[in-house]
C-alpha cells in the first residue's frame, strides 16, 4: 500500500464513517422531532415518527449502511443493479402483455380450439321451438284452449326465453 495516495481500504472507512455520521444525525433529529411532537400531546404520531427515525441507526448497526458505503462508489455494483432492474422491467411488461393478450401462446390456441369447436352450426340459426311451442301445436278444445290460465302463460314466457338463450348460445 505504500506509495499510493489513497489505499481502496482508508477510502471505505472514510466512506462507511460519513455514511454512519449522516444516519445517525438523521436519527437524532427524527427523534427531536418525535418528542416535540409528544410534547404535544401528539403520541400516535411521535410514535410513528420515533419509528422512522430509528431506522438509520438500525441499518448502521447491522452493517447495511457500510455495504452500501462500499458499493456507492462500485461502478461495478451500479451496472448490476441496472441489470437487476432490467430484468424486473422486461419481467413486468412481459406479464402486463401476457394478461392483457388473455394467457400464454397455447392457452390462446387452445381457446380458439375450443371456440371453433363450439360454434354454432349453419342450421341452429333458425329460432329454436322449445316446450312451449309443442304445447300450442296440440289441437285445442272449448273455451279453456282459447284462454290459457297464468300459470302456463308464465311458463310460455320463461320458455320463449329459454329458447333465446339457447340460441344465443348463454
Amino acid at each position: 500500500m505504500e506509495g499510493t495516495n489513497c489505499p481502496t481500504g482508508e477510502r471505505r472507512l472514510e466512506d462507511r464513517m460519513i455514511a454512519e455520521t449522516v444516519c445517525s444525525a438523521v436519527s437524532a433529529a427524527g427523534l427531536g422531532v418525535a418528542a416535540v411532537t409528544a410534547y404535544r400531546k401528539r403520541f400516535l404520531s411521535a410514535i410513528r415518527i420515533a419509528a422512522y427515525a430509528l431506522v438509520p441507526i438500525a441499518l448502521v448497526m447491522t452493517g447495511v449502511v457500510g455495504w452500501l458505503a462500499g458499493t456507492a462508489l462500485s461502478p461495478t455494483a451500479w451496472a448490476g443493479f441496472g441489470l437487476l432492474g432490467c430484468a424486473w422491467l422486461l419481467f413486468v411488461v412481459t406479464r402486463a402483455v401476457e394478461r392483457r393478450r388473455g394467457g400464454t401462446r397455447k392457452e390462446r390456441r387452445a381457446a380458439a380450439r375450443a371456440a371453433r369447436e363450439d360454434a354454432v352450426a349453419p342450421a341452429a340459426s333458425a329460432p329454436s321451438l322449445g316446450p312451449g311451442a309443442r304445447r300450442a301445436a296440440a289441437p285445442a278444445s272449448g273455451r279453456a284452449a282459447a284462454r290459457p290460465s297464468a300459470a302456463s302463460r308464465g311458463e310460455d314466457d320463461f320458455s320463449d326465453i329459454e329458447a333465446i338463450l339457447k340460441k344465443h348460445g348463454i
